[in-house]
């Protein structure tokens, strides 16, 4: 059918309200790592995700082994996102044990220091990049003339909305790192970085 996973997910089963596991068979965090090395040498072109079961520790590593997506802020109890207090439940029934616990803002930081762009981009979805379509990009590696350009621009207009000062500025450092590398595709993604400081917001390719 020429289409393979998009992306694949490998959570460890962790403890949970009310629930007792046998903990002899928990996955070590060595052949987790191993793991996540197997599945990406076997599928180079499929976004793999790291939930926030795993310590932050778990995430610096398997980061270096292939990993391409990451949760940050994560809340999982019933309503955890929800403003208003008064909504919320017992909230003595989360799905699973959060183990990390950082803010977006921490993780983006981090990320950051650690020289990873963060990307917001959904590009792919919403121009119609999907199935089959997608995997004629992704499988060559032409994926990555879209993949860069868009995580650039997602990450200016999070740094342009939400970050801190500091952030904006280490953030704004590492972009411009990225666009020397990117060649006659920087000019085009230079003005559309122009617009987002401009007050334009969405752009991607």
């Amino acid at each position: 059918m020429n289409v393979g996973p998009h992306t694949i997910s490998f959570p460890r089963i962790q403890n949970a309200s009310s629930l007792d596991i046998d903990k002899s068979n928990l996955v070590s965090d060595e052949d987790f790592t191993k793991l996540v090395a197997i599945i990406r040498l076997a599928v180079p072109y499929t976004c793999m995700i790291l939930t926030a079961r795993e310590p932050e520790y778990v995430h610096d590593e398997v980061l270096k082994f292939g990993v391409s997506q990451i949760d940050g802020g994560t809340n999982i109890e019933m309503s955890g996102y929800t403003k208003d207090d008064k909504t919320k439940q017992d909230l003595n029934s989360e799905q699973f044990q959060i183990s990390d616990n950082r803010t977006l803002t921490e993780v983006i930081n981090e990320l950051i220091k650690n020289k990873y762009l963060p990307s917001f981009c959904t590009a792919c979805y919403r121009l119609g990049r999907t199935g089959e379509h997608f995997m004629e990009f992704s499988v060559p590696g032409f994926i990555k003339r879209y993949c860069t350009p868009n995580t650039i621009l997602t990450l200016a207009e999070y740094l342009e909305d939400y970050a801190s000062k500091e952030t904006k500025q280490k953030g704004y450092e590492l972009i411009n790192e990225e666009l020397d590398k990117l060649g006659e595709k920087s000019d085009s993604v230079r003005k559309k970085l122009d617009k987002l400081r401009q007050g334009q917001r969405d752009l991607y390719f």
